[in-house]
Parts: structure tokens; C-alpha cells; sequence
């Protein structure tokens, strides 16, 4: 359409991410530059929570929705969506933190800096463990995604 359904106010810095919650169809997630982090109802508006821990990138964890993943700087911080408690903090990344993805399954997520791609595990056992790295070999990474039905597959996007 041409017009604007709703316009959610409230945010005193670029929005930098959004992210809706897989299974809560009323709830939308928004971080700013400055690293706040907003939930919104979707069906008034209105926002229903404020805390920071973010100021790149807001990830819901697909399927379960338990996690809600948020990167700022160089640390991934992996949030309970409910309590807002930080579950783990993943630190590895020698630079800013530009892009973050989960695999379809929830128990992977990969993140994802100009020099490095790390991916993450969050199974029961080894939680916030790095299991696999990638460094750039002169190529600058910055976007990641696993495909939907292959969940080992990582596609990781770069520029020279």
C-alpha cells in the first residue's frame, strides 16, 4: 500500500532492527543505535517493554520463540523473552557485529563481523559455545542466513 498502517513512537535513535516473534503474532521487536530494545503490540501500538542490550541487530529464535538474540558491539547477548535475563553472553568477535541468524531449528545462530563468522550452539550441553569460525580471507563479511530447509547450510554475504 501506499500509506502507513501504524507508526510505533517512542524509539530516540535510529531503528536499527525489527524482528517479529515467531508464535506471539502480537509482538514485534525493535533496537535502536543507542541500544535499547522495544516489544510492541502490533494489534494497538502501544510498546509494552524498554530495556537495552542491543544497538545492531534483534533476533527471535525461530520455532520456540524462547530467545530473543541481540547484538551490540562485538558481544551477542542471548535473551530470555519473557524475563529479559541475559542466558549468555557470546564473545569471540574482534569487531562490531554487523549481522545475526538463526538455523531453522533454534539451536544454531551464527553472527557475523566484517572478519569473522562464528556460529554459535545453544543445545543443552555445550550452551554459548562457539563450534564453528570462519575468517575472511581479504573479502569483508557482513549478512548471514541458513537456508530454511537445510539447516547446515550458512550463506554468508561480503564485499571486497
Amino acid at each position: 500500500p501506499g500509506f502507513s498502517l501504524r507508526t510505533f513512537m517512542g524509539h530516540s535513535a535510529s531503528v536499527m532492527s525489527l524482528d517479529f516473534h515467531p508464535n506471539k503474532d502480537d509482538l514485534l521487536c525493535s533496537c535502536d543505535g543507542d541500544g535499547e530494545i522495544r516489544y510492541w503490540s502490533v494489534n494497538n501500538g502501544s510498546c509494552t517493554r524498554v530495556f537495552k542490550g542491543a544497538t545492531s541487530q534483534v533476533r527471535f529464535q525461530p520455532r520456540h520463540g524462547r530467545f530473543l538474540a541481540a547484538a551490540a558491539e562485538n558481544i551477542v547477548s542471548i535473551l530470555d523473552v519473557e524475563t529479559q535475563a541475559c542466558r549468555h553472553s557470546l564473545q569471540g568477535h574482534t569487531k562490531p557485529i554487523h549481522s545475526i541468524c538463526w538455523d531453522p531449528t533454534g539451536e544454531l545462530l551464527a553472527s557475523v563481523s566484517e572478519d569473522s563468522v562464528r556460529v554459535w550452539s545453544l543445545l543443552n550441553g555445550n550452551e554459548g559455545e562457539c563450534v564453528h569460525e570462519l575468517s575472511c580471507n581479504g573479502n569483508k563479511f557482513n549478512s548471514c542466513v541458513f537456508h530454511p530447509s537445510y539447516a547446515s547450510l550458512l550463506v554468508i554475504g561480503c564485499y571486497q
